[in-house]
């Protein structure tokens, strides 16, 4: 199986090289550049085509955001998943690094094999939410005007059962949860979650969220409920 090469994005350099040095010593994966500014993340990106770039929020020259935003809407480097890693548990960054293009957050305390399992989930297409972003994320929709006017293209043509399986990937269900949710197998909520990728042209599972929340299937309200 080959590793999963990981492009490091910091600008304080002993974090990068802890990042690196764990990277180096785990199994399956494989450290490819670092970034010490957004600037160079996009470049690097461009150059190495990492499976997963770990992206710190605030760095010189241009913040992570908009690098995560240059990556993930470059044709060259559509392919790439990027996981924001930070101090800042903040709802303006978690929604405007969703609607970037990332691929999910984790915060900077987190562990190591909870780091090493967000680069899995991540490079495997998976989004990684943590209950306190996703809180963040439904708080941030829950304020007046912060929707956006209209419904996402494609909203139109999913099927009923794959509203469901929307519905509860935006409540931070895994698949195994919505497959109990549902009575389903695993094997066909998959199936659902492929469909909806494609009418819905989303590149992975956090632009699902991003589409549940922005077209009102998915209300502050009612988010809380699924579990």
């Amino acid at each position: 199986m080959t590793d999963i090469s990981v492009l490091l994005a910091d600008d304080h350099a002993l974090m990068r090289e802890s990042f690196r040095a764990l990277l180096d010593v785990s199994p399956g994966f494989t450290p490819v550049a670092e970034a010490g500014t957004g600037a160079e993340a996009v470049r690097l990106a461009r150059q190495h085509r990492p499976d997963v770039v770990l992206m710190d929020v605030r760095m010189p020259e241009m913040d992570g955001i908009e690098a995560t935003r240059q990556i993930c809407g470059d044709p060259e480097t559509a392919a790439v998943r990027v996981l924001i890693l930070t101090t800042f548990d903040l709802d303006e960054y978690v929604y405007s690094a969703l609607q970037a293009g990332a691929s999910g957050f984790l915060v900077k305390d987190a562990t190591a094999a909870e780091l090493l399992n967000g680069i899995r989930l991540v490079a495997a297409g998976e989004a990684l939410l943590a209950p306190r972003v996703t809180r963040k994320l439904i708080d941030a929709f829950a304020r007046p005007g912060k929707r956006p006017a209209g419904t996402p293209r494609g909203l139109e043509t999913i099927t009923e059962r794959e509203r469901e399986v929307l519905t509860l990937i935006a409540g931070g269900l895994s698949n195994t949860e919505i497959a109990e949710h549902l009575h389903l197998g695993v094997g066909t909520v998959k199936t659902h979650i492929g469909r909806l990728l494609h009418k819905l042209a989303a590149r992975d599972r956090a632009q699902l969220v991003i589409t549940a929340y922005e077209s009102g299937l998915v209300t502050a309200q009612g988010a809380g409920g699924f579990r």
